[in-house]
C-alpha cells in the first residue's frame, strides 16, 4: 500500500521508502521522481529527515540513516520476536549449515526479520528487512496457508508476479499448494524465487495452533540442497519458537 501523498507524514515515508535494497544514495532529483513530489518540497522534507537522523547527506545526495536501524531494531526488541528466536534459527544453521530465515507476514508479503547464512550460503534474494511476494517464497507460502480467509482471497484474486519460469502464478495451483501446508505444516518453494534456489519452510503457531504469528525456513542451492531431508529439523525449530512465544504470552 503506498503512503498517502495528501499528508505530511506520508510524504516522509514515501521518501524514506524510495530506496531499493542495493541503493545506498539517491539524489534530490531521483527522489523527486521516485515519489511524484515537487523538489522544493523534497527538498524542505529531506532536511528535516537529516535533522531527524532518518536520513544522511553523502555524495551530492542523501543515504537511510542509522537512526532507521536503530527505530527498527528497538521495534524487533519491543516485539521479542528476534531475541527470543535466535537460539533457534542459530540451532538450526549449524543442523544445515544453509541459509536460515526468519519471517513474517506484512500484507501481501513477507518481510524478513532475519537471515543467518555461512561462507557458502546460497545467493538468495532475500535480506534482513527486506520484502519478498508470498506467493514465491517457501516461507510466504506457510504464512499464506494460515492467513485468513479474505487475505488468501485478496492474494488469490490479484496479479501474482512471475519471478522464475517456475514460480506459481495459476491461482488453482497455488490454493492446493497452501491448502497441502496446511495439512501437513510444511511448503516448499522450487526456483520460485530466483532460479537455482529450493527451500522449505513451516509455520511458528500460536498457542491455539491456528494462526501463524511468523515462519522459519532452510534455503539452499539445487544439487546440494534437498529441502526433504529438513523438513524435521525446520518443523522441530519452528515448533520450538512457538513454545516459548506461548509461555512469554501466558505469563
Amino acid at each position: 500500500m503506498g503512503a498517502d501523498l495528501a499528508s505530511v507524514l506520508g510524504k516522509a515515508v514515501a521518501i524514506l521508502r524510495s530506496f531499493g535494497p542495493d541503493e545506498r544514495i539517491l539524489s534530490l532529483a531521483e527522489l523527486a521522481r521516485r515519489t511524484r513530489i515537487s523538489k522544493p518540497t523534497v527538498h524542505r522534507m529531506t532536511s528535516d529527515l537529516v535533522e531527524l537522523r532518518l536520513l544522511d547527506r553523502a555524495g551530492g545526495g542523501y543515504r537511510l540513516s542509522g537512526g532507521l536501524f536503530e527505530l527498527g531494531m528497538r521495534a524487533a526488541v519491543e516485539r521479542s520476536l528476534l531475541e527470543l528466536a535466535m537460539p533457534f534459527l542459530q540451532d538450526l544453521y549449524e543442523r544445515t549449515h544453509e541459509t536460515v530465515h526468519l519471517g513474517v507476514t506484512e500484507g501481501p508479503e513477507v518481510v524478513y526479520v532475519a537471515k543467518i547464512g555461512g561462507h557458502r550460503q546460497a545467493q538468495s534474494p532475500s535480506r534482513t528487512g527486506g520484502r519478498m511476494p508470498m506467493h514465491c517464497t517457501a516461507i510466504g507460502k506457510v504464512l499464506l496457508a494460515y492467513a485468513e480467509p479474505e487475505a488468501q482471497r485478496a492474494l488469490l484474486e490479484g496479479p501474482l508476479e512471475r519471478r522464475t519460469a517456475h514460480t506459481v502464478v495459476a491461482p488453482g495451483l497455488l490454493r492446493k499448494q497452501m491448502e497441502r501446508a496446511r495439512e501437513t505444516g510444511i511448503a516448499f518453494e522450487h526456483e520460485e524465487s530466483r532460479l537455482g534456489l529450493q527451500c522449505v519452510a513451516a509455520p511458528v503457531l500460536d498457542e491455539e495452533g491456528r494462526s501463524a504469528l511468523a515462519a522459519i525456513s532452510v534455503t539452499g542451492p539445487v544439487g546440494r540442497f534437498r529441502p526433504d531431508s529438513h523438513v524435521s529439523a525446520v518443523r522441530a525449530a519452528a515448533t520450538g519458537l512457538g513454545n516459548v512465544l506461548a509461555k512469554r504470552d501466558g505469563r
